[in-house]
């Protein structure tokens, strides 16, 4: 696949290095950020002039940006979100300036993700992500303790320490947002920001709710085909799509998505994809991890990279959450090993439809 990516967290904070990456055969892109802007502010040229510079210097592409996170006052509604919406356009705008051409985002109150457990031993001593709802801690706080302490010192996405020092204030803030308020509240911001990514080139890609379902009595409105079809209506244009990621809607079994990919690839509405496994476990909700392979986990691979290749998918695509493996320590879920043993498998599968179809 000619747009596979790798995601990375810059040379100050992650140990994989771009040289690591260029190794992984049929890689070519990699998938960055910035790190160390605070959410809200304007991304600063002279940032993602480096940045770039760095990555196409170790013969790699940045053309997706993950993610350029969205304040919560946005989320909200509350009037302050002017200010936050007219600095996100600017920061589309610097972007736009340096070839960035898909925005991945969410739209996830407090949480961006959920799981109870960082370093789920499988049978064969690999580690992975789980998530079991008897292991979840109902008081917000406690909740948030144990993720930082099972990440063992490595910020995680969506989980970035100043953000949650104010976890108590924000549920208080988000206690009038229910689901419809926070779709109204989205369609305010695509509203805003889709006319300058239409006047830049750049997509917008909102990532599902991760898990699929409502938490500690907070909304999630990206769950499923019903919630998508919904979202696109909101403001018809192909700048306002989807990053499909197999994972996060795989762990509802009710979610067919071979056929999401299907229907919104066809429709130009999904510009990026995350490809990653998961194993279902005993009760209904609980998945772990799992290696990408379709013997592995609960999800047809096959089907799912087969429903790219027939709707003509062109987009971009990274594996996401390998297990922790060779004894590889780090952030959980994005070490090098075995996502890079996941773009292999789905290289793999990709030659062979192809050649299937040749």
């Amino acid at each position: 696949m000619k747009n596979m990516g790798f995601r990375w967290y810059g040379s100050n904070d992650d140990a994989i290095k771009l040289k690591d990456i260029r190794q992984i055969p049929g890689t070519t892109q990699v998938v960055g950020a910035l790190f160390d802007v605070p959410v809200g502010e304007v991304w600063p040229k002279e940032k993602i002039a480096a940045l770039k510079h760095e990555v196409e210097a170790a013969g790699l592409k940045l053309e997706v940006i993950e993610s350029v996170n969205i304040h919560d006052d946005i989320k909200i509604g509350l009037p302050s979100r002017d200010q936050y919406i007219e600095n996100y356009k600017e920061t589309i705008r610097n972007l736009a300036e340096y070839g960035i051409k898909v925005i991945c985002y969410n739209f996830m109150p407090v949480f961006d993700w959920l799981r109870t457990n960082l370093h789920y031993q499988l049978s064969d001593e690999s580690k992975v992500m789980a998530f079991q709802s008897s292991k979840l801690v109902n008081d917000p706080d406690k909740m948030i303790e144990k993720v930082k302490k099972d990440s063992q010192g490595f910020v995680m996405p969506g989980w970035e320490p100043e953000r949650l020092a104010e976890v108590k204030r924000l549920f208080t803030a988000y206690s009038g947002v229910d689901a419809s308020k926070l779709t109204e509240n989205l369609k305010y911001f695509l509203d805003a920001i889709i006319p300058v990514c239409a006047e830049c080139d750049v997509r917008m890609a909102m990532h599902p709710d991760d898990p699929p379902r409502p938490l500690f009595g907070l909304p999630r409105i990206y769950k499923n085909r019903e919630d998508m079809l919904a979202i696109e209506q909101l403001h018809e244009s192909k700048y306002n799509g989807f990053t499909i990621c197999t994972g996060s809607l795989g762990e509802n079994p009710a979610n067919d998505v071979p056929a999401i990919i299907r229907e919104f690839v066809a429709k130009d509405r999904a510009p990026f994809i995350h490809a990653r496994n998961i194993k279902f476990m005993g009760n209904e909700g609980d998945f772990h991890e799992s290696a990408h392979l379709s013997s592995e986990g609960s999800l047809d691979m096959y089907e799912i990279m087969k429903a790219l290749y027939d709707t003509g998918f062109d987009g971009y695509i990274r594996p996401d959450h390998g297990r922790d493996i060779w004894g590889e320590e780090g952030r959980p879920g994005y070490g090098l090993y075995d996502r890079a043993l996941g773009i292999t498998y789905l290289n793999g599968l990709w030659e062979a439809i192809e050649k299937e179809n040749n």
